[in-house]
């Protein structure tokens, strides 16, 4: 029975992992930008194409649908140089290593969190690269059936839910579950819980005390490090300078000059 799910499960994840005829919201991020401004332990939102991230972007109402970590410089082919590698959780593959190019065509996003130093940075890298190679059980198959929906009729205030309630492992690979532990690791916050109360405290009569509530780590989506305020969003071409946003409106006032002369 086990291996008629699990086959049943694999046919099922390639197939949602597959692209959909979806056109995405912003332009495709230069290769060359992105690896201009990225730094150790940076954030990569990406917004998908596939059947999960459509049915991930309506449930969690973002553009963004898949997280990957920034890792630094790796050999991610033996016998070649260390290039750029971002690790990522993906369904199919499990945790895995990939080179830039696996961005490419994708509009894409870098969310940087403040205030870590270069030792704590590289306690999140290390955290997350422990978890190389991991895969995922995907005899699941009510599990992943439930991405075969792609705008399932569920209020908002439950959508959230819905992608860790009841979920197992290929839910863990295609949710920010990875990225939010190794952040968690280093007691970094997210997107904590916040509550007020009176404070207590003799010397302070009326004072309120913030009372931040780390969230389970299987409630994390993609779009939480973008609205994290603990998160510098940071546009790759904004940050390239002037000179990447010249070359745009070089580009566009001849496409219109040669519309012009068309239509002439």
């Amino acid at each position: 029975m086990g291996t008629v799910a699990g086959f049943i499960g694999n046919k099922l994840a390639r197939y949602l992992a597959q692209p959909s005829h979806h056109h995405g919201t912003g332009p495709a991020t230069d290769q060359t930008h992105l690896l201009a401004c990225v730094q150790l332990a940076d954030v990569i939102l990406v917004e998908g194409t596939s059947r999960f991230s459509t049915a991930i972007k309506y449930l969690t109402q973002s553009t963004w649908s898949h997280a990957a970590l920034y890792v630094g410089m790796r050999v991610l082919r033996l016998g070649e140089a260390p290039e750029p590698c971002f690790l990522e959780a993906d369904v199919v593959a499990g945790v895995r290593l990939v080179g830039v190019e696996e961005f490419a065509g994708y509009h894409v996003r870098i969310c940087r969190a403040a205030g870590l130093d270069e030792a704590e940075r590289a306690l999140v890298v290390a955290f997350a690269l422990s978890r190389l190679g991991a895969q995922y059980d995907l005899r699941n198959v009510i599990d992943l059936a439930r991405y075969l929906l792609p705008t399932p009729p569920v209020p908002i205030h439950f959508r959230r839910r819905m992608i860790a309630f009841g979920s197992g492992d290929p839910t863990r690979a295609i949710c920010s579950t990875l990225v939010a532990q190794a952040f968690q690791s280093v007691n970094y916050p997210i997107l904590p819980v916040i509550t007020h109360t009176l404070s207590h405290a003799p010397d302070c009569q009326g004072c309120i005390d913030e009372i931040l509530t780390i969230r389970d780590h299987h409630l994390f989506v993609p779009r939480d490090f973008d609205v994290s305020p603990y998160f510098a969003v940071i546009k790759p071409m904004l940050e390239n300078g002037m000179s990447a946003i010249a070359a745009t409106r070089h580009a566009v006032s001849i496409s219109n000059s040669i519309e012009s002369s068309i239509g002439m």
